[in-house]
C-alpha cells in the first residue's frame, strides 16, 4: 500500500469536508475559497493520476479511495478531470478493483457537467415543495431499476434519508 499517497488523498478529502458548505454560501468569498480549494484538489488528483493511475482500496485503502472520488466529484470546473477519473474509475469497477456506486454517481456527475441527462439519478437539480428533484435523466421510468444495479437505493428511499425533518444537510448524496 502507498501510505504517502493515502495520507494525502485522506487530507484532502477532509479539507473537501470540512469546506463544501462553502459551495453554497451567500458569501462571494467563501465561495471563492470554495471553488480554489477544488480546483487545487483537482490539479493535484489529475498528477496523480497521471503517475499511478486511478486510487484504489487495495493500493491506498478504501478512506483515500472514497476521498479521491469524493475530489474528482468536486471538480466541477475541471471537467477534463472529471472525464479522466471517469475513465480510470470505467476501468477499476470492470477489474473488480472499484465500486459500481461510485462509478454511478461520478458518470451522472459528468453527464450533468457535459449538459446531458444523467442515467442514475444521483444529481440534485433544486427542491420543490420540499422534495429533492434529481437533474434530467435518461429513461426515468428505468432510473430505480439502474440504481439497484448499482448499490443504491431507489431515489424517493435515498432522499427520504435526508429530509429536512431528519436534520439533513444540503446534499441529498452523502459524499458527493
Amino acid at each position: 500500500m502507498n501510505e504517502e499517497l493515502a495520507q494525502e488523498l485522506i487530507a484532502m478529502g477532509r479539507a473537501d469536508g470540512a469546506a463544501a458548505h462553502k459551495a453554497l454560501s451567500d458569501d462571494f468569498a467563501e465561495r471563492l475559497q470554495w471553488r480554489r480549494l477544488t480546483a487545487e484538489h483537482g490539479d493535484r488528483l489529475m498528477q496523480i493520476m497521471d503517475e499511478h493511475g486511478w486510487p484504489t482500496a487495495d493500493e491506498v485503502g478504501t478512506e483515500a479511495a472514497r476521498a479521491a472520488w469524493l475530489i474528482a466529484q468536486h471538480a466541477d470546473r475541471q471537467l477534463e478531470v472529471q472525464r479522466r477519473a471517469l475513465r480510470l474509475l470505467e476501468r477499476a469497477v470492470a477489474e473488480g478493483r472499484a465500486g459500481a456506486r461510485e462509478l454511478a454517481f461520478l458518470r451522472d456527475r459528468v453527464r450533468v457537467n457535459e449538459g446531458r441527462p444523467q442515467i442514475y439519478g444521483t444529481q440534485i437539480a433544486g427542491v420543490r415543495d420540499g422534495v429533492p428533484v434529481p437533474w434530467p435523466c435518461v429513461d426515468p421510468e428505468r432510473m430505480d431499476a439502474r440504481r439497484a444495479e448499482a448499490g443504491i437505493l431507489p431515489f424517493a428511499e435515498h432522499v427520504a434519508r435526508y429530509a429536512p425533518d431528519r436534520g439533513a444537510d444540503r446534499d441529498p448524496a452523502p459524499g458527493s
